[in-house]
Formats: C-alpha cells, sequence, structure tokens
C-alpha cells in the first residue's frame, strides 16, 4: 500500500510539472493578459486607430454574397396609370401617378436561397449567378437575365419597367465564433453570423456571459489574415475592465471569420487533467483490491470459507 502510495504521488507530479510546462509554452504566444509584459510583450493591446472598437466601428464594405445566404428578391413592373377619385373617374386635369405589377406567369418576390452553385432559382424564369456579386451587382444580374428572356417580351414589357431589389435575410456565409475551452474535457464552437457592428461583448452575450471554468485573464480575438503566409493577429481582451469598469479599449469590433476564444482557467485544467489520468489508475487498483479480497477469501486465509479451521 505504501508503494502505491507513492506511485500515485509521482504521477501527479509528473502531471503538475508536465501541465505547468505545456500551460507556460501556450501562455507565452496565446491568452496573455491585457497588458503583458516581460516575455509577453511581444503580444500587446493595439494602438488606438489600428483596430475598430466599441467607440470606433468601421463601416464594413459592400456586402458579398455567398452561399448558403437567403435572399429577398422583388421583381415587379413600374408604369404610369391615370389617377381616378372615388368614383374610379380619371381627375381633371389628368393626373398620373406611378402603379407597380407583378411579373406575369409566375412572379418573383418572397426569399430565395443561394445554392451550393451560387445561383439563385426564379423557378419559370430560370436561374441566375449571384455568388460573388454584392447586392446591386445581383440585382442588376437578375434584371438583365430577365431582360433576356423570351417569354418576357411576349408581354410587352418595356426593359425601363422592370425593377429588380436584392436585400439580404439571413447572413449565413459570414460568420465569426465563439470558442470556449472546456478545461480538458473538449471545447465547444458557437458560430454567429455577422450583421456589421458585433463587438467581443454582445458575442459573450449570445452565449449568455463567460463559462464557469472560464479564465477572465485568458481571452483573446484570432483575427484570420486575408493572405496566406501571413502572421496572425491575437487581440487580448481585458474582460474585467470591459464589464466592470466599462473601458471599451479591448471591446473590438468582431469581423467576418474572427475566433474569439475563452480559455478554462488554470486549476481547472490541472484538476481535470489529474482526473482523467488518475481514473483508469484508481480503476486498476480497485480491480487488483477486488481480486486480491477474493482470493484469500477463496483460499481460506479472510474470515470466510474455512477460516475457523
Amino acid at each position: 500500500m505504501v508503494r502505491r502510495g507513492k506511485l500515485v504521488f509521482v504521477v501527479a507530479g509528473l502531471i503538475l510539472v508536465a501541465t505547468g510546462c505545456m500551460h507556460g509554452a501556450h501562455h507565452d504566444y496565446f491568452g496573455t493578459p491585457p497588458m503583458p509584459t516581460g516575455s509577453n510583450a511581444h503580444i500587446q493591446v493595439p494602438p488606438e486607430g489600428a483596430v475598430p472598437r466599441e467607440l470606433v466601428k468601421i463601416t464594413l464594405p459592400p456586402y458579398v454574397i455567398e452561399a448558403p445566404d437567403q435572399l429577398l428578391i422583388e421583381v415587379v413592373q413600374r408604369s404610369k396609370i391615370p389617377k381616378t377619385n372615388e368614383k374610379g373617374e380619371e381627375v381633371v386635369p389628368k393626373v398620373m401617378i406611378d402603379s407597380t405589377d407583378r411579373l406575369p406567369v409566375q412572379p418573383v418576390s418572397g426569399p430565395f436561397q443561394v445554392r451550393l452553385d451560387g445561383s439563385v432559382g426564379l423557378g419559370f424564369w430560370g436561374s441566375v449567378p449571384v455568388s460573388g456579386l454584392t447586392l446591386d451587382q445581383a440585382a442588376e444580374a437578375i434584371r438583365a437575365h430577365l431582360l433576356q428572356n423570351d417569354q418576357l417580351s411576349k408581354f410587352s414589357t418595356r426593359p425601363e419597367s422592370l425593377v429588380v431589389i436584392v436585400d439580404v435575410l439571413a447572413y449565413n456565409s459570414k460568420r465569426y465564433y465563439v470558442i470556449t475551452d472546456g478545461g480538458g474535457f473538449g471545447e465547444q464552437v458557437f458560430p454567429f453570423p455577422v450583421t456589421g457592428s458585433e463587438t467581443v461583448l454582445d458575442a459573450m452575450a449570445n452565449i449568455n456571459g463567460l463559462p464557469d471554468v472560464a479564465s477572465k485573464r485568458n481571452i483573446w480575438v484570432a483575427r484570420r489574415t486575408p493572405h496566406p503566409g501571413q502572421p496572425w493577429q491575437i487581440l487580448p481582451v481585458d474582460w474585467v475592465g470591459i464589464t466592470q469598469h466599462g473601458i471599451t479599449h479591448t471591446n473590438y469590433q468582431v469581423m467576418p471569420g474572427d475566433r474569439i476564444y475563452v480559455k478554462a482557467q488554470r486549476l481547472v485544467i490541472i484538476d481535470r487533467t489529474l482526473a482523467r489520468v488518475l481514473s483508469p489508475v484508481e480503476r486498476i487498483f480497485g480491480i487488483t483490491l477486488l481480486g486480491s479480497s477474493a482470493y484469500n477469501q477463496i483460499s481460506g486465509r479472510g474470515n470466510g470459507f474455512g477460516g475457523n479451521n
């Protein structure tokens, strides 16, 4: 029993050392405090104007459509008709007012899903490629496609009367991610659509704040680079400053593709690592002791069979 106890302490010591080393090496590159110093000085909070923040947000460029976005498409024909009174009679002097009518045969109105090939299906009017286009470009592409349709010309539709409106109903292709560390029990990933003005605090509110195992000093935004080979961008987050003091310096504006990582507390990682490693050892010892006890009883060495002989 003494040897087993020593073995458990030795294993625990090795795990503590290994965990500390791994955590320390990881800590040098990721999850640094908001204002790192010493060996972590190479990772700094970006200066003013370097990245958009809560009070200094930027307007994102025109939205580029990709699968599987959901679009709202409305196609109407605009014309002028005489204005009438309550009795249906034309007013005098004659006044012309704008009127809109839907497309003949099959109206184009409502939500449309961008398919995997980057096109939207307009039913009777065919399919139009829209992936990689802005909303204005997509509207013009749909309009040009309809004007080339022979069926539309049969209804005496004037090109200048055709109006196409395109908007986004669901931003499915532009996302950011909140990743929470389970402290050795895996990681959870929460994807959210980017709508243009979210901050780190907004992102964390989507998952109801920090998990109970989270470290307030080990939160950062990993921002992807647009070109391969460029260094990644790590933006440390001062969670206490944002939530308890209203400091907006690290409440960054979230961009498409951002990864907001929330690391677990160090003690939680150590505790759960020990539990995972020692649990099999405890089971083995338990089975060994059970087998030894059963053997002693069967052989008559205990208080069981033949113990009074």
